[in-house]
């Protein structure tokens, strides 16, 4: 039978063993909560007194409940309190010699079936076990901040741990209502392992100048859901704070990728940690403060660089997929005229067809009057010919994600495409230096990677090789902003902005699975409850197709050599095996077939 918690034990009454005191004691638990001091003991019982309160104002929970939920709580000075509690949480500062004196005096004081936890969030959960004298009945139990609101718990298993303590604190949690995954003992644990890596490897793009912070921001905000971007969330974390989590990571595993970028030592020098002090990547109103302000730093608007810019009247898209309709309907709709050149005239009325079909939604879902919809369609001109993309000020191109075809639609274009129009490619990976050097105006040709469905995605990243003339890039984004998108600028390497940070993101999820670290729901629930992710890894990895999330891993790998951005075995495993995600049926995950 499932262990029963009559009274748990809380040592530490900062701003999260306030909150874990809150959880356990919102359960119907008694809770014995000891701190180092008298001072440090009331301002604990006031954070657990304004944090109840604050969930009574919004109706959260009731005024009765909120007195039973205080009653359950008894603060103290002294460790002996916690004599007869079944299980003792730790949640004192993250240092490990702190944390061991706490362990160790703990395991004179507790009955002997008492279970110890630790919430550190990666420390060794093994190293503070030897601390005691009952190793198999210490786990870690990592809450998220704040912890009465978020789900998440990573439940810590030893080497040693005993597999009925493990079961009795996941059973916990799960009485609690959070949502418990179970994973090895390794630093950053699930969540921030996979987390605290994308988040270096954003500092390291805007360290070296590849893309500024308001772009890589946008782009993983636009292109992937994500709730907040690199940077920003940097800043909200702490920079001092990320910095430890980083270095002891790097410390147990000697991974390179660990290693916090350079450039984080240096903000904290300076003191430059973030919102707390007012200033990290960005600056803020004041120290505390969510409200980000204009500084140095902070770029103009699309279409104010200074500088001369190109005018852009007719756009020609070539190509006639999904994504050449899609871009096609998005310049007709911000009033441009549109040539699309197709290989033929069946494939032109399709794209035609595909736009009316597409305005069709739109107009019964009442976002588009009939007249807009008829504006829209007029202004689109199909044909079979380069020659009518003859007088456009802008040519997208959209063809197979091949190069050398690529390269043969950007030889076409160059010659009939009149003097000074920009050439783009909508590439999603290979180089956009390539495209250029099949014509002989590699300084009128940029990148403009379009998201897929174009007529919704916001995002367009635009790449500029070493070769783009400054005011093409500066026009394509000043364009971009006009049709309603949202540009982002960057270099041209593999993966641009969002794929080169997911992608090594998704290998390093795949790779822990593949290393019996924790299963794949327990990863997908870690990233979707504890960093507010729209999907876990292998969830997105299903969706995007494991062929090409593959083709992306390689290309990243070959462009970057990075160890860890070889594509995981597990990977190209299943991608031999015929199981690519949910276009066939079966991935990560076996679907149900329509």
């Amino acid at each position: 039978m499932a262990r029963e918690f009559a009274r748990v034990g809380v040592v530490g009454l900062g701003t999260m063993g306030a909150g874990i005191v809150e959880v356990f004691a919102r359960g119907g638990i008694e809770v014995v909560a000891v701190e180092v001091d008298e001072a440090s003991a009331t301002h604990g019982r006031e954070t657990l007194e304004a944090s109840t309160q604050r969930a009574v104002d919004r109706s959260k929970l009731a005024t009765d409940d909120r007195e039973a939920l205080l009653g359950r709580v008894r603060i103290s000075t002294n460790l002996d309190d916690l004599a007869d509690v079944d299980l003792v949480v730790e949640a004192v500062p993250e240092r490990l010699e702190l944390k061991a004196e706490v362990f160790a005096a703990l395991s004179k004081v507790c009955g002997p079936e008492t279970i110890f936890a630790s919430n550190t969030s990666s420390l060794s959960i093994t190293e503070l076990s030897v601390r005691t004298e009952r190793p198999h009945q210490v786990v870690g139990m990592h809450f998220f901040n704040p912890a009465p609101v978020q789900a998440l718990v990573e439940v810590v298993r030893t080497v040693v741990t005993d597999p009925e303590v493990l079961s009795d604190v996941t059973g916990l949690a799960v009485q609690l209502g959070k949502s418990p995954v179970v994973c090895g003992d390794r630093a950053g644990f699930i969540a921030n392992n996979l987390l605290f890596t994308y988040l270096n490897q954003a500092v390291g793009m805007f360290e070296s100048h590849y893309a500024g912070r308001e772009d890589l921001d946008a782009a993983m905000r636009y292109g992937c859901g994500y709730p907040m971007g690199p940077l920003a969330l940097m800043d909200l974390i702490g920079l001092d704070t990320a910095y430890e989590i980083l270095d002891t990571m790097y410390r147990q595993s000697r991974n390179q990728r660990h290693a916090p970028a350079p450039i984080l030592k240096q903000m904290i020098t300076a003191g430059l940690l973030g919102r707390k002090s007012g200033r990290g990547f960005y600056t803020y109103a004041a120290p505390g403060s969510p409200e980000v302000v204009a500084d140095s730093l902070t770029p103009p608007p699309p279409g104010q660089e200074g500088g001369d810019q190109r005018s852009v009247q007719r756009v020609g898209v070539v190509g006639t997929g999904t994504m050449a309709t899609g871009i096609a309907e998005v310049f007709a709709k911000s009033g441009y005229d549109v040539v699309v050149r197709a290989r033929t005239e069946a494939k032109g009325e399709g794209v035609v067809a595909g736009i009316r079909k597409s305005l069709e939604k739109a107009v019964v879902k009442g976002k588009l009057s009939e007249s807009a919809r008829d504006e829209t369609l007029a202004r689109v001109r199909p044909t079979t010919t380069f020659d009518d993309l003859t007088d456009c000020d802008l040519v997208v191109e959209a063809v197979a994600e091949d190069l050398e075809v690529k390269q043969a639609v950007f030889g076409a274009l160059d010659d009939v495409v009149k003097q000074g129009a920009i050439l783009a490619t909508t590439t999603s990976s290979l180089p956009v230096v390539e495209c250029a050097a099949a014509t002989q105006r590699p300084d009128d040709v940029v990148g403009m990677h379009f998201f897929n469905p174009a007529s919704v995605m916001k995002l367009v990243e635009i790449v500029s090789p070493i070769t783009t003339a400054p005011d093409v890039t500066s026009t394509v984004r000043a364009v971009t902003a006009k049709i309603g998108k949202h540009p982002v600028l960057c270099g041209d390497r593999a993966g641009f902005i969002v794929n080169a940070l997911l992608f090594p993101y998704l290998n390093d999820a795949t790779a822990m699975l593949e290393a019996n670290y924790a299963t794949a729901d327990d990863i997908d629930s870690a990233m979707k409850n504890g960093c507010g992710l729209p999907m876990g890894p292998f969830a997105l990895l299903d969706v995007v197709g494991l062929d090409v999330s593959l083709a992306i891993e390689r290309s990243l790998y070959m462009e970057f050599r990075v160890p860890g951005f070889a594509p995981a075995p597990l990977l190209e495993h299943l991608v031999t095996a015929g199981r690519l995600g949910r276009k066939t049926g079966q991935g990560f995950r076996d679907y149900q077939k329509k």
